[in-house]
């Protein structure tokens, strides 16, 4: 049976009464405009806002309770106690020695040979030898004298700048009628890198890049080497060049030895400069 339109409306009733028959309404519609009155609403519990539980609150409580009786408890129990005694806060005067510390020596005291004469620390020349080739002057190498021994004098300049070069000793000797030997002993001040370690391992890049090569490490070095090139430079003119090299650094100072002749030269001879010369250092 239909519903009459008038039973929806409020404040109307009809001529005659009517049984009202509510419809079949889907679940998630409101009932409560039917003409029975206003019912329970029956939304889904999925929709509903949860209310906190109360468990966390409880267990909070339970923490701030027993941090509180806990300390109430402790101080009780301190207080009953008798006071631990603290060790005085003065000290007994230690008498200082009488007279002066002998200061170390040379042997003892590296610092002392590497900050006096630098030249002291090079190879004496071997008796019998006869004057470099090139100009030792006094033995003492700046900046610019350092320079001039490379390609490009100029950037080899600012690059012994920043890594604060602070001085160099030079020796060199011709021993027979070929042979021809120089040592350089360069010091840096390395405050704020270590300098000479990047100079010899400069050295050792070089030395390497020539072909036909062969190398050994310098013994109580750790990482030094020593070079026989068995390949000669050859330059029209000339009579053909073999070379020797050995790089090598002591705490703030690099060694830097060459050796040319116009016969090969053996690993002995450039091992035997090597080894005695790092162990002036």
């Amino acid at each position: 049976m239909d519903v009459p339109e008038e039973v929806g409306e409020a404040g109307e009733a009809p001529d005659a009464p009517v049984v009202p028959v509510a419809p079949a309404a889907p679940a998630a519609e409101d009932t409560t405009g039917s003409a029975e009155g206003p019912g329970p609403s029956e939304e889904p519990a999925a929709a509903r806002p949860r209310r906190r539980g109360r468990t966390a609150l409880l267990l909070a409580a339970a923490v701030v309770l027993g941090l509180v009786g806990g300390a109430c408890g402790g101080y009780l129990v301190q207080a009953d106690r008798e006071p631990t005694k603290l060790p005085p806060l003065s000290q007994p005067v230690v008498e200082q020695a009488k007279g002066e510390a002998e200061p170390l020596s040379a042997a003892v005291d590296r610092r002392l040979r590497t900050d006096g004469d630098l030249r002291k620390l090079l190879l004496p020349r071997p008796k019998g030898t006869r004057d470099a080739v090139f100009e030792t002057g006094d033995g003492w190498m700046d900046l610019a004298d350092l320079a001039e021994n490379y390609e490009e004098p100029d950037e080899v300049f600012g690059d012994l700048i920043t890594d604060e070069f602070r001085r160099g000793a030079v020796t060199g000797w011709r021993a027979g009628s070929t042979t021809s030997v120089e040592i350089q002993l360069l010091q840096f001040r390395q405050e704020q890198a270590l300098a000479a370690v990047t100079h010899a391992d400069d050295g050792h890049y070089w030395a390497e890049e020539k072909s036909n090569t062969r190398s050994w490490t310098i013994p109580g070095t750790g990482d030094g080497q020593a070079y026989v090139h068995d390949s000669p430079e050859r330059e029209a003119g000339y009579l053909p060049m073999y070379s020797a090299e050995a790089h090598a650094w002591r705490g703030d100072i690099a060694m830097d030895i060459w050796i040319y002749d116009i016969k090969p030269i053996s690993k002995q001879k450039i091992m035997d400069l090597a080894e005695r010369q790092m162990g002036r250092l």
